[in-house]
């Protein structure tokens, strides 16, 4: 897990940030400033960046995790060493730039449902490198363009970015399939937005 650095923003801050747009501009500088939106899966260790163009939201790219730790299930407590499930968002306070894993932004754990249910944990990131303890780690060059797209929507106002985590894939069959787990009941909490995505390629609307 990182700590996030209080205080005020550096001039290394904006030159590691003018740095990483730069090496993106080249391939993806046209949906700079699209809404985003990501969707992880947990089994597969993947990312998922959608963007929205024209109005249509679409698939832009997706990025293997290169580390996380924790097994199937949502992160209950300070140190459990697991990766969140659940319906998260980060704005432009929880970017960090200055992250010793290059770069990196808070998900927003714990949420408000997470809060209801006595759950503990901070600074939960998706960041550079390649090691992580309940974060998702990305490598340093998927980071500058996961990290650029978020703060390109952001300065074009975007007011946050949806990061929705999910187990594994929802299908029918893999939910018949864990419905003796512990966790069933709250991946069932789950499923109407991996289905809402599903059908529309867009974040579901969290109620």
């Amino acid at each position: 897990m990182l700590t996030a650095l209080p205080g005020c923003r550096q001039s290394d801050d904006i030159d590691r940030e003018t740095e990483a747009r730069q090496h993106v501009q080249p391939h993806l500088g046209h949906v700079f400033g699209c809404p985003v939106f990501l969707r992880i899966v947990k089994e597969t260790r993947t990312l998922e960046l959608r963007i929205q163009e024209k109005g249509k939201w679409r698939l832009l790219k997706a990025y293997p995790i290169l580390a996380m730790s924790g097994k199937a299930g949502p992160k209950t407590a300070e140190g459990d060493c697991q990766a969140p499930e659940g319906f998260y968002a980060t704005t432009p306070g929880l970017l960090n730039p200055r992250s010793k894993f290059h770069l990196s932004f808070n998900i927003g754990y714990p949420n408000a449902y997470d809060k209801r249910l006595g759950r503990t944990g901070s600074f939960i990131m998706v960041h550079g490198g390649e090691r992580s303890i309940g974060c998702f780690a990305m490598g340093d060059p998927a980071i500058e363009e996961i990290y650029t797209m978020v703060h390109q929507a952001l300065q074009a106002g975007q007011k946050s970015v949806p990061i929705q985590i999910y187990p594994f894939e929802m299908t029918p069959e893999r939910m018949a399939q864990e419905r003796n787990s512990p966790h069933y009941d709250f991946w069932q909490y789950l499923l109407p937005a991996w289905q809402h995505t599903h059908a529309h390629n867009e974040p579901a609307p969290i109620r």
